[in-house]
């Protein structure tokens, strides 16, 4: 996605499919009709969705789940023909679209990625079936009483083509957007899980930083970037960047902060409201089984207990030791520059109440047992 990833092809394609969206919508029927006979045979079966606000550990966690017995995953190749993935990744075999080399993505975060590679692609269907997904005058919290007939059939269309394509028993999938899904996909998976990673709030806020300002150079490099990261879904960061609405009552307030050119603050208002939705949720005795909080921290630092927290929460096997190899290759990143005294502040006043319920210390920065 950085200006020296995104090629003329890159580009060329995203625009098609942003022009072609409706049409790509009746070709997806089209193409589960062909392969009805197959698609429903293919059972859907506690689907893991891994979500939360970004720079958190949900590619991360992501990467060692695909590594799990039976796992299917959407990979980069998926990207931008998402409503016909049978049809796009026919064609891409038959022009000899390989992996690729092994290259560190645009966020410069140390994750190598291929064309093979295990990503976040389901944000396309959800913003094209719910218009105002990413809308910050609309509050973007699905719960049980959602009703959408037609993203619903398209939805679980999707999950069995993506479960066929990859020869998987259970799908997997990063969405930060489906933290605020949760409640709508556990009544249209009442096996679902759900994985929610939480980093301190200083680091995280921290990369959010970093990351919004590292896409916002590369789109005054390329002005196609902001176009690309809308096309998949990713506004957490860059020109296009929009928050979360879970508190409408509050959302106001981080985009104040962010006009007013508090970014770090901005960023730990939209931490806390993530979070404490979080929280929410695991008070309903219905959820609370079935979500899983992973701290960024703890899968650094004890690496084995981690993997084995999420194999069994998610009821994944790790037949062939792929998962726990994985899990051995995780490392916190190199420590960095401090924040600025006032932008440390600015955390520690807006999500300290929050991080004290994930086990961070009310002074920001520091965490119990990690």
């Amino acid at each position: 996605m950085a200006p020296a990833l995104l090629t003329r092809a890159d580009h060329l394609l995203v625009e098609a499919s942003r022009a072609l969206e409706p049409m790509l919508r009746v070709l997806a029927e089209v193409e589960h009709g062909l392969f009805a006979a197959r698609l429903e045979r293919q059972p859907i079966e506690a689907p893991v969705f891994v979500a939360g606000l970004a720079r958190a550990g949900t590619t991360m966690v992501l990467a060692l789940l695909a590594q799990a017995a039976g796992v299917a995953t959407h990979r980069y190749r998926d990207f931008p023909f998402l409503f016909v993935p049978i049809a796009w990744n026919w064609f891409q075999d038959r022009i000899g679209a390989g992996a690729g080399p092994a290259r560190e993505r645009a966020h410069r975060d140390r994750i190598r990625i291929t064309r093979e590679s295990a990503e976040a692609f389901e944000e396309p269907l959800w913003q094209s079936f719910f218009r105002s997904a990413h809308d910050p005058a609309a509050c973007h919290v699905l719960g049980a009483q959602t009703r959408h007939a037609a993203f619903e059939e398209c939805f679980r269309s999707h999950l069995r083509k993506i479960l066929w394509l990859r020869g998987g028993r259970r799908y997997v999938s990063k969405g930060n957007y489906n933290v605020a899904r949760i409640g709508y996909l556990a009544r249209l998976f009442p096996d679902a899980r759900f994985v929610v990673p939480v980093r301190d709030p200083l680091e995280q806020v921290r990369s959010l930083a970093a990351q919004h300002e590292r896409f916002c150079r590369y789109a005054a490099e390329d002005a196609r970037v902001p176009r690309y990261l809308a096309a998949a879904g990713h506004y957490e960061f860059g020109p296009q960047r929009r928050p979360l609405n879970l508190d409408p009552a509050r959302v106001g307030e981080i985009e104040a902060a962010w006009r007013a050119g508090q970014e770090c603050r901005g960023y730990a208002r939209q931490w806390a409201q993530v979070y404490a939705h979080v929280e929410h949720l695991r008070q309903d005795p219905a959820l609370r089984e079935r979500i899983l909080v992973v701290r960024y921290e703890d899968a650094c630092a004890r690496r084995g207990d981690t993997c084995r927290r999420l194999l069994e929460f998610c009821r994944l096997e790790d037949a062939g030791g792929a998962v726990a190899a994985a899990a051995a290759a995780l490392s916190a990143p190199a420590p960095r520059e401090p924040v600025g005294r006032d932008a440390a502040a600015a955390v520690r006043a807006e999500a300290a109440a929050t991080a004290v319920r994930y086990g961070y210390c009310a002074r920001v920065g520091t965490s119990r047992g990690s």
